[in-house]
C-alpha cells in the first residue's frame, strides 16, 4: 500500500486503498459472503452547469438528468445504514449541490453514522449551503482544471473568456477555508486537477493556486477515458511529465500539501486484473437513481449491469435481490475481462487490484495496526 501523505490534520491516503481497515468485510468477502459495500460513490442529480472536456459523465449520456426526490435521497441512506454502508461520496456523474435533497441528504447521513464527502465545482456551493453542511463533511475536494482563469474557463465552461465561473469558485473556496479555520471543523479540503498529458503547462500554475488558496492538498491525477478511446488520451505520454510532477510535489507546505497520484498514472490504460472484485465493496449510484456495479457501466449498452432504480424500488431490497449479485458475480467470474470490456481504471481500481492480489495469492490484505488515516471509511 502506498505511503500516506502527513498533514496537519493525519495521515491522508489518496493514492492506495484502505481495505485493511475493513478486514471484516474481506474476510466475509472471502468466505464467499454476500456482503454490503464499504463505501457507495453516488449523485443527487445528472445535471451539472460545467462542460469539462475530460469528463467521464459525458460518455454516460444514456440516462435521465432528473433530479432525485429528497424523499428517496433519505430513504436510501436509512437503508445503507441498515445493510452496513459505512460512508457516502458525491462524486459519480452530476452536481449534487444543484439538488434540492443536497443539504438534508449530508445532514441525514450524520444523523444516522455515515460518514459523507463530496466532490464539486464549488460553482453553486454558496455560503450559506456552506454553512449547513460543512459540519457534517467529512471532506470536500473541488474540481479545477487549472490554476490560470482562462485555461480554468475554456477546459470546463464556455471558453477562456467566461473566467465568472473561475472566480466563483474560488471566492467560495477561500469562504470554506475560513470557515473551517475559524470554526476548528476536522472537514479536509482539496482541490483537484485531471491531467491529460496535453495539459502539462498547468501543472505548476495548479499547484500554486493549491497553496495561495491555503487547501489542505492539490491532487493531480490521470485521465479516464473508455474502452472506445472517446476521450483518446494517449497513456505513454505521462510518463514524460515525471519531472513537472516532481516538481509541483516539492512546492509542498506545512498548510498544502502537493499529491500526484502517481500509482493510476503508471498503470496506464490496462488493469493487472481481470476479474472486477471492487464493486462489492465501493458500489456507484448514477444520478437518475441506477443502481450499477461500476460508473464505467452507466452507459444503456451495458443495461445487462443495470440492477435497478432507488427511486423506484428501495434500495435494501435491491441489495439483496438475486440480480444485484449476478451482476457482482458475473464481474468477478472468467467471462468478464475488466482489461478488455470497460473503460480505464475505474474509481474501484485501487481496491480491485488489492483484491486480486488477495485472491491470487501474491500479497494478502493484512490488517493494520496503530492510528486511523483521515477518512478511514472511504476506501
Amino acid at each position: 500500500m502506498s505511503a500516506a501523505i502527513q498533514t496537519q490534520q493525519g495521515a491522508l491516503i489518496l493514492d492506495s486503498h484502505k481495505l485493511s481497515y475493513h478486514m471484516d468485510r474481506v474476510q466475509a468477502w472471502e468466505a464467499g459472503e454476500r456482503i454490503a459495500p464499504v463505501s457507495v460513490d453516488m449523485s443527487l442529480t445528472r445535471a451539472c452547469g460545467a462542460m469539462c472536456t475530460f469528463c467521464y459523465a459525458m460518455m454516460q449520456e444514456s440516462q435521465a438528468r432528473s433530479s432525485i426526490k429528497t424523499s428517496h435521497a433519505l430513504n436510501l441512506l436509512d437503508d445503507f445504514a441498515t445493510v452496513g454502508v459505512r460512508s457516502v461520496s458525491l462524486v459519480s456523474d452530476g452536481e449534487s449541490t444543484l439538488s434540492k435533497a443536497y443539504v438534508p441528504f449530508i445532514q441525514h447521513a450524520t444523523s444516522v453514522g455515515i460518514d459523507v464527502g463530496n466532490a464539486t465545482n464549488g460553482w453553486e456551493w454558496e455560503p450559506e449551503k456552506i454553512e449547513q453542511v460543512l459540519p457534517h463533511l467529512t471532506w470536500v475536494r473541488f474540481t479545477v482544471a487549472a490554476g490560470r482563469p482562462e485555461s480554468y474557463a475554456s477546459l470546463m465552461y464556455k471558453g477562456p473568456e467566461h473566467t465568472e465561473v473561475f472566480d466563483r469558485a474560488m471566492a467560495h473556496i477561500r469562504y470554506a477555508v475560513d470557515l473551517k479555520r475559524r470554526n476548528h471543523l476536522p472537514v479536509t479540503l482539496g482541490i483537484q486537477m485531471v491531467l491529460m498529458p496535453h495539459l502539462k503547462d498547468e501543472v505548476i500554475p495548479f499547484a500554486q493556486l493549491g497553496l495561495d488558496l491555503g487547501v489542505d492538498y492539490a491532487v493531480i491525477k490521470h485521465c479516464s477515458d473508455d474502452e472506445q478511446h472517446t476521450l483518446g488520451i494517449d497513456y505513454s505520454q505521462y510518463l514524460g511529465l515525471n519531472d513537472l510532477l516532481k516538481q509541483a510535489e516539492s512546492m509542498s507546505s506545512c498548510q498544502t500539501k502537493i499529491i500526484v497520484k502517481w500509482d493510476k498514472i503508471r498503470d496506464g490504460d490496462k488493469p493487472s486484473y481481470k476479474r472486477f472484485y471492487g464493486p462489492q465493496f465501493l458500489l456507484q449510484i448514477s444520478g437518475s437513481g441506477l443502481v450499477a456495479p461500476s460508473g464505467m457501466f452507466f452507459n444503456a449498452r451495458y443495461s445487462k449491469l443495470h440492477i435497478g432504480n432507488f427511486t423506484a424500488e428501495r434500495f435494501i431490497d435491491i441489495w439483496k435481490s438475486e440480480r444485484y449479485w449476478r451482476a457482482m458475480n458475473y464481474l468477478a467470474s472468467p467471462a468478464f475481462d475488466a482489461q478488455t470490456m470497460m473503460g480505464t481504471l475505474p474509481i474501484q481500481h485501487y481496491v480491485s487490484v488489492a483484491l486480486d492480489n488477495h485472491a491470487k495469492g501474491i500479497e494478502k490484505i493484512q490488517p493494520t495496526v496503530g492510528p486511523k488515516p483521515l477518512h478511514v471509511n472511504f476506501l
